[in-house]
């Protein structure tokens, strides 16, 4: 299968051989499907029933406020996932949207395929299983880093909160931000005037330094 590259970097098939997956993938009836740039993945209040694993491309979680304004969850890569949890949760309306940044390749595995017993690769199954576990505790954790930022009073406060997570995780006191201002201001959920204005501020106060979607936290938070 092409993309296999993709699939051993999703935290699904860890520690799997890459050798055994396109065998897996047969017995789990995974589906391949391509999607054109800004093409819906994923509606709000859609039934998910399916793993959906990244393979080219990104994308976007979106949710649309009760004013209809539209609000950006997170983030998807190649090798990361599309609706994991509303896919574990047995029934359950997909609360968000995903929807294609860039021309994008996802893979779909049927939940089902994935809780059930496999009797050819019993020991490769039992990997897939914990990896599963696994990933809804990732997807659930940056969905909890994002809520860190939104319950902070300030717009001051939400850009520290997210450019020291940012910071942490790259681990260099310079990084680029997946966001221009506009959906930095969505994913932070604030007015993107504000944001720009409050920037400017935090950078005059010697708090950070920036070039466009490039950051640097002058300050230790």
């Amino acid at each position: 299968m092409n993309n296999l590259d993709s699939l051993c970097q999703s935290r699904l098939f860890s520690g799997i051989s890459p050798n055994d997956i396109p065998q897996m993938l047969k017995c789990l009836s995974a589906k391949r499907k391509e999607y054109a740039k800004d093409e819906m993945v994923v509606r709000e209040g859609d039934l998910v029933d399916d793993v959906g694993i990244i393979l080219q491309g990104s994308a976007q979680s979106t949710k649309l406020s009760v004013t209809g304004k539209q609000i950006i969850v997170s983030l998807h890569y190649q090798g990361g996932y599309t609706a994991v949890l509303t896919a574990a949760s047995r029934g359950r309306r997909c609360p968000m949207s995903v929807q294609a940044i860039e021309p994008l390749e996802v893979l779909f595995i049927p939940i089902k395929s994935i809780l059930s017993r496999c009797t050819k690769f019993c020991m490769v199954h039992e990997q897939l299983l914990g990896n599963l576990f696994d990933s809804i505790a990732e997807r659930a954790l940056e969905l909890h880093d994002r809520n860190d930022c939104l319950i902070m009073p300030t717009i001051r406060d939400k850009v520290l909160t997210y450019l020291t997570r940012v910071m942490r995780e790259t681990g260099t006191e310079t990084f680029t931000i997946p966001f221009d201002r506009e959906a930095m201001a969505e994913y932070l959920d604030v007015d993107r005037s504000a944001l720009s204005r409050e920037l400017a501020w935090m950078k005059r106060d010697g708090l950070i330094d920036f070039y466009r979607n490039e950051f640097k936290l002058l300050q230790k938070q």
